[in-house]
């Protein structure tokens, strides 16, 4: 995070460099600065993304016609873009106190509310939302593709197996796909936002999506600029999604098992009584 908001170069030596130096400075536990605050929002984002997306399946499958089974290409990728939508609509302020714990020195901001007062008072809050439009634009290629592959790759699963739920490690290498394709394709996105959000800690001024795509192209390159620290991404977002979609399918099925024993005992009560 702290190379993608600024002009230096990448490099995963760099990136390392950082890590080591940062360790060294502040400690062991300084490399986690920001995490409380990426734990508050994961927690919502992911709780509404994923029961939106079963909501917004249900109403385009009604539509289309194809209630209870795997929706058509378009609608399975109109779902996943809207689930995305929505949930970073709902916790995007938590977005933007994120992004700005993991920059700044721990002095600056003390805890998640700390940054919320400071903010609020120093830079107003509109500053809270400040990115909010790359961020909406990100998000629908971003959750649209990773909810479509995954549900694409579990689709051709049974087509090719015939088996209706794929092994845990089969969900892992499909959700590492699934993040791996939407990160990629959102990241010049995820850097706009990046430093529009951290614009008013690190110095910079950068106003408009185009502007700061402009400024990043013009001073960086594209590739060096625009599509920074891709490479160190591509580790974590496909072991993050992939654990995501995995855990909410097996807690879901573990639910579904839970619901239909608590009906089978409570269908056996009934029988007892009658």
């Amino acid at each position: 995070m702290a190379l993608i908001v600024t002009r230096a170069r990448f490099s995963a030596k760099e990136a390392y460099r950082l890590i080591y130096r940062t360790y060294l400075k502040n400690g062991f536990l300084s490399l986690w600065r920001g995490n409380s605050a990426t734990m508050v929002r994961v927690i919502p984002y992911a709780a509404i993304q994923f029961c939106a997306h079963e909501q917004y399946k249900g109403l385009l499958g009604g539509y289309y016609g194809f209630q209870g089974n795997v929706l058509p290409p378009v609608p399975r990728l109109l779902a996943g873009s809207m689930a995305g939508t929505t949930a970073a609509m709902v916790t995007y302020p938590l977005d933007m106190v994120r992004a700005r714990m993991a920059v700044t020195p721990k002095e600056m901001y003390s805890n998640i509310m700390h940054v919320f007062v400071r903010i609020s008072r120093e830079e107003g809050l509109k500053t809270l939302f400040r990115g909010f439009t790359p961020t909406m634009l990100g998000v629908i290629p971003y959750a649209g593709l990773s909810f479509f592959t995954y549900e694409t790759l579990k689709k051709l699963h049974f087509e090719r197996s015939g088996r209706p739920q794929p092994y845990s490690y089969e969900r892992l290498a499909f959700g590492a796909c699934a993040g791996l394709l939407g990160q990629s394709a959102s990241y010049p996105l995820d850097v706009v936002r990046r430093r529009m959000q951290t614009a008013g800690v690190t110095g910079h001024t950068y106003g408009t999506i185009l502007g700061t795509m402009k400024d990043i192209v013009a001073e960086e390159g594209v590739i060096r600029g625009l599509y920074k620290g891709l490479s160190m991404n591509w580790v974590k977002g496909p072991i993050a999604v992939g654990i995501s979609f995995t855990t909410f399918d097996m807690t879901q099925i573990l639910l579904r098992k839970l619901h239909q024993l608590r009906l089978g005992n409570n269908d056996a009560e009934r029988a007892k009584r009658g």
